[in-house]
């Protein structure tokens, strides 16, 4: 039987991206995946909120996109239907990424695989049993039956996660099935696309790509990621369930009743990964518990929302980027007995926030009087430049705090900001590749306590004209642990062991 630190069951985005972590940090976990090969199902089709910037610490953003400059905000987005016109504000924390699914899957698997992480597909887990030593993970694969031992198991298997029901982690939540679905990629006629991608729709009028449009019927959204083909959805409401395949005929006449006008649409045709839709209910859930000894969840597997923008992404990736330097510090051996702990009093709040706000956008989309009355003072308050901006960060996620402390720095996102280090112009997401935690000392004076912990922490003496503090402790997922003075060295001492246990010598 087979023995390795840290098994990962599900190699989606989340799990390939804290396979990758765990292996930056020294860990050499094993990845096992249902399925033979990726799913050609498109699923999502890009990335929102602050993981856009996290990749970017880890050099993984001009990778995915192909863009070599810094991640840059969005002006304007949604929230549930409704415009969020940011504009300008030097804190926009919303960054988005068009790049569908099966492209970041794509990316991260290369990634892994340069890495050395071993992905072993067509492994079904049936079984995981853990005790004071390690879990036995038991499964079916291409060889037959078989087990592994492992120290750890983490669950980024999906909303039907079977770690989840392994571990006994109940999923708590609503489902719905009040809502109807119908999603297709099709080609538009020539002429109905104008400047800036809206859609002539006669006898409707001109609507916005990358939008919800709601009306008394249900909501019409439409976009396009790739030249001449778009994804079109219609939502309606309280529609009799059905039993069988959905045709394109399906969608056209959904977007006719939703919009009360006919859009012209045909099949697209070449190669690529069409969707033909259509879906009855929606499930709004999250695991009660993100960790229960040596198991852990993350992803799908922790949470699920029906959201307008699509906020899972975001979540999930951000769960593995929180989680990877923590597990393989425990597998390691010197991360304070606290400190796996953390990964679910700091994920499982900042879950439940999305669960809040997912509600809150499918409650702003649904038909009624009531519902029209609630969205007309809504969008009055976001006329209000404060209100706009409190929803960016809720969106972006930027509003989590991890930690607290005397500074307003500590415990909250370290933005992305140029110094020098060495007399070389760098930028703090530079600093970050390896993964480290990095202690920036923009005073010099704390050199002699850092040594403690340089087989750990990463040292860096830098200028800046705008530094968040004197000094700086930034973890692996780009959090500031510590904020303060050297002044306050007993207190960076504390932190210093609070997050990277002790110190050597």
């Amino acid at each position: 039987m087979d023995n390795v630190d840290v098994v990962v069951v599900g190699a989606g985005p989340v799990g390939l991206l804290l396979a990758g972590e765990l292996s930056l940090h020294g860990v050499a976990p094993l990845v096992v995946e249902r399925l033979t090969e990726r799913s050609p199902v498109p699923k999502a089709n890009g990335l929102v909120g602050h993981v856009v910037r996290w990749l970017d610490h880890r050099g993984l953003y001009g990778r995915l996109t192909g863009d070599p400059a810094p991640p840059r905000p969005t002006p304007r987005y949604m929230f549930g239907g409704l415009p969020l016109v940011i504009g300008e504000w030097e804190a926009n924390p919303l960054h988005t990424v068009l790049l569908s699914q099966w492209e970041l899957e794509r990316g991260l698997a290369e990634w892994v695989a340069e890495r050395g992480v071993v992905v072993r597909r067509g492994v079904d887990v049936t079984g995981v049993a853990q005790d004071g030593d390690g879990v036995t993970v038991e499964f079916t694969g291409p060889d037959g039956a078989g087990r592994v031992r492992a120290g750890f198991v983490v669950g980024c298997d999906g909303a039907h996660s079977e770690v989840r029901k392994q571990a006994g982690i109940e999923f708590v939540g609503v489902s719905s099935d009040r809502v109807t679905s119908y999603t297709a990629h099709v080609v538009l006629p020539p002429g109905t696309v104008g400047p800036g991608g809206t859609l002539t729709v006669p006898g409707h009028g001109v609507l916005a790509p990358f939008t919800y449009h709601r009306t008394d019927r249900g909501v019409f959204a439409f976009a396009s990621t790739r030249p001449g083909v778009h994804l079109v959805t219609a939502n309606e409401w309280d529609r009799p369930a059905g039993d069988e395949p959905v045709t394109l005929d399906d969608v056209r006449a959904a977007v006719t009743r939703v919009l009360g006008a006919e859009v012209p649409m045909e099949p697209p045709t070449g190669p690529g990964r069409f969707v033909l839709r259509r879906t009855d209910d929606r499930n709004t859930r999250q695991a009660d518990r993100y960790r229960v000894g040596r198991l852990l969840v993350a992803g799908d597997a922790a949470h699920v929302h029906s959201a307008a923008g699509g906020p899972g992404l975001n979540l999930g990736l951000s769960d593995a980027a929180n989680l990877g330097w923590k597990l393989a510090a425990t597998v390691h051996g010197w991360a304070p007995s606290a400190l796996l702990d953390s990964y679910h009093d700091e994920r499982h709040p900042a879950g439940e926030r999305v669960v809040t706000h997912s509600l809150a956008q499918a409650a702003l989309l649904a038909p009624g009087n009531e519902v029209t009355a609630l969205r007309e003072l809504f969008a009055q308050l976001l006329t209000v430049p404060e209100n706009t901006h409190r929803l960016a960060e809720l969106l972006a996620g930027s509003d989590v705090r991890h930690g607290a402390g005397p500074h307003p720095q500590t415990g909250r996102w370290v933005v992305d900001f140029p110094l020098t280090v060495e007399g070389r112009p760098i930028r703090l997401a530079e600093l970050t590749r390896n993964g480290r935690p990095l202690l920036l000392d923009f005073t010099g004076a704390v050199g002699d306590l850092a040594a403690g912990w340089a087989d750990r922490v990463d040292h860096v003496v830098a200028s800046a004209e705008r530094a968040p503090a004197d000094v700086v402790l930034v973890r692996p997922d780009g959090y500031a642990a510590w904020a303060g003075s050297p002044r306050e060295i007993d207190s960076l001492g504390a932190a210093l062991r609070t997050w990277f246990g002790a110190p050597t010598g």
